[in-house]
């Protein structure tokens, strides 16, 4: 993000990639369900959500790292994923 002031000075501010791209590179697919809740794209370990949450944790509307792993769980979800254990 960038913003410019009057006096034309200015501030740059970089962002991570998007939770979609950490989640299709964890769970090793390419792209996510063409049919959300019909076809199921892969499996993905809540240990693997945790990681990307800390990641991500400076992005995201979150509090804690608890909440962050719910953020990120819910995006996996609404790419066709199932979340387990481990």
């Amino acid at each position: 993000m960038i913003t410019v002031y009057q006096d034309k000075s200015f501030t740059f501010v970089t962002k991570t990639p998007p939770a979609t791209h950490y989640i299709k590179q964890a769970a090793g697919i390419t792209s996510g369900s063409k049919m959300t809740g019909r076809e199921v794209a892969g499996k993905i370990k809540r240990s693997q959500l945790r990681e990307i949450a800390e990641k991500k944790m400076k992005d995201l509307n979150a509090n804690d790292l608890d909440a962050a792993t719910k953020i990120i769980e819910g995006s996996a979800r609404a790419m066709g994923l199932n979340v387990v254990e481990g």
